[in-house]
């Protein structure tokens, strides 16, 4: 993420008291940029920080959190990562805000994002500063998509109603298609998910016949050609 960090004075009118959040990411390097980006916001505390979703829900069990600030692709944990994560926030801790780092700009998976109840997206490439305005924008209840991510979000929006691709995906099956596409076996993905190889297979399938790809080696690669999954550095395209 990008070093330059500045106050703005947008974002909303600061809270009376200082917001207080609570942070998770798997790469300490991204954790400590999220440290300094808060850091220049006066009215925001950062309380504690995770680095999988086990130690992220022990953190708002122990402390009163307003806001956390989540990547998206986080392995490991007992809860999980990506919209299974989220939803699990969203039913036990109903009251705290949502805001995601993710370097995943695909469309289609921010509106699920949103439609799951976040408050507010980031991408990693963005300024740091956009996480602090993503705080505020989320305490004053307002959405907020930092500029990497806005028009992949306004180009799906623009598709809504006529969509093809994964606008057709349901939220399990984007679900099911990133961890696919990110290595995972059908049978990791089910211990993952808390479901049955079956019920895997089966959204594994849907994707299939909804996206018109011939097997696994085109999901794979439309997954990551559309934002949906990292490309493994070993798959990388040589420039």
């Amino acid at each position: 993420m990008s070093s330059t960090v500045s106050r703005f004075p947008i974002g909303g009118p600061p809270p009376l008291r200082r917001t207080r959040v609570v942070a998770a990411d798997d790469h300490p390097v991204i954790l400590l940029g999220v440290r300094h980006a808060l850091e220049a916001f006066d009215d925001i505390a950062l309380l504690a920080q995770a680095r999988q979703s086990t130690e992220l829900v022990e953190s708002l069990q122990r402390v009163s959190a307003d806001v956390i600030v989540t990547d998206l692709a986080m392995p490991c944990g007992r809860y999980g990562d990506g919209l299974a994560l989220i939803g699990y926030l969203r039913r036990h801790f109903p009251a705290v805000r949502i805001v995601v780092l993710t370097m995943l700009g695909n469309g289609a998976l921010l509106r699920r994002l949103f439609e799951a109840g976040v408050a507010a997206v980031v991408g990693k490439g963005d300024d740091l500063a956009h996480i602090g305005l993503a705080v505020r924008h989320a305490m004053n209840d307002v959405r907020y998509v930092s500029p990497s991510l806005r028009a992949a979000l306004e180009r799906s929006g623009a598709r809504n109603g006529r969509a093809t691709g994964p606008l057709t995906l349901s939220p399990r099956e984007i679900e099911v298609l990133r961890l696919f596409a990110s290595g995972l076996s059908v049978s990791e993905i089910g211990v993952r998910l808390n479901r049955s190889v079956k019920t895997v297979s089966s959204h594994k399938v849907a994707a299939l016949r909804k996206l018109g790809v011939a097997g696994d080696a085109e999901l794979i690669e439309y997954a990551w050609a559309n934002g949906l999954a990292h490309r493994p550095m070993a798959h990388a395209e040589v420039s």
